[in-house]
């Protein structure tokens, strides 16, 4: 079901031919968004109960912070980010559930949307210089808003100065307005989604800032057969914070995250290390959609983890 990673029609991102060169070992991915489930954690007051994702089980973590409750506990209590976590570094080669891109690589939690999913561009900054001081060397936002901020492309600034690779979704407006973080283009790239069959996702944003674009899904259409709606399958939970399943989701925040774990695979490998190399080597790499060269619908084309990792400089 993860035609996504790999798929004998459309090809995927080429995920299990990277995996032979790299699998992420020794870099830090910062998950930027609503927290992950991590740890079994219950609050002091015992009304919130929170617990490790099964199959996270074998996944690296380092500390994080929740900046929506001020503490050290990131904890997940939405979903969004524990399934954009599974598609980064999702334990694998465990005979359960399903697989990650970078699975090696180490996940730092860090929550700046609350249980809505709600959040603000002040604390996403935070969460971006608190991701650059404490060793992360990717950063992925799976959000986004339509106004620009200062101190957000300051924070942004910070920590590409410091090395780290940020990558960011495109936006699920379907129209060529850049959303912020992901239309800080000197900074962040920019990934917009596409569709089993390889086109662009009918809600993806396009446009001048997109860099890249990696699979999405949509889940109104059934390409490829499988008897469920295309979309990218991970682990997480519904309503209840131990109420786990394998759900299909769709959006730009399902393309970013495969973006990350390829950066974390090529930092691990070590053939692409500054935020420049590992632009260069996605872009150059990638797989052309449209006209071309870049066009304005898909960037530069699909991530391919596999191509990617055979770039020098």
């Amino acid at each position: 079901y993860q035609w996504h990673l790999d798929n004998p029609v459309y090809g995927g991102i080429e995920a299990e031919e990277a995996w032979n060169t790299s699998t992420g070992s020794g870099v830090t991915v910062a998950v930027i968004d609503t927290g992950v489930a991590y740890e079994n954690y219950t609050e002091r007051n015992r009304r919130n109960k929170y617990y490790r994702a099964p199959d996270l089980a074998t996944t690296l973590f380092a500390p994080g912070y929740d900046f929506v409750n001020k503490d050290t506990h990131p904890n997940d209590d939405e979903g969004h980010g524990t399934h954009v976590t599974g598609t980064i570094a999702q334990s694998t080669n465990n005979s359960v559930g399903v697989a990650g891109v970078a699975h090696k690589a180490r996940i730092m939690p860090i929550k700046v949307l609350n249980k809505n999913g709600s959040g603000t561009y002040a604390d996403i900054a935070l969460g971006v210089r608190y991701a650059a001081d404490n060793g992360a060397k990717v950063i992925n936002m799976s959000l986004g808003g339509s106004a620009k901020a200062s101190y957000l492309e300051e924070a942004l600034a910070y920590a590409y100065g410091k090395g780290v690779t940020i990558v960011a979704a495109a936006g699920n407006s379907g129209n060529d307005t850049p959303s912020y973080p992901a239309g800080y283009d000197a900074y962040v790239i920019s990934v917009g989604a596409t569709r089993y069959d390889e086109t662009l996702a009918p809600y993806s944003n396009y446009g001048a800032s997109i860099d890249i674009v990696a699979p999405g899904g949509d889940l109104s259409v059934d390409q490829n057969g499988d008897g469920y709606g295309d979309g990218v399958l991970q682990q997480t939970f519904s309503r209840q914070t131990n109420n786990w399943g394998y759900y299909f989701y769709n959006g730009t925040s399902m393309a970013s995250p495969h973006v990350a774990g390829v950066a974390a695979l090529l930092i691990a490998n070590g053939n692409a290390t500054t935020p420049q190399e590992v632009r260069a080597a996605i872009e150059a790499t990638a797989q052309n959609l449209g006209t071309p060269g870049r066009d304005n619908t898909y960037g530069n084309g699909l991530v391919n983890a596999a191509a990617a990792l055979g770039w020098r400089p």
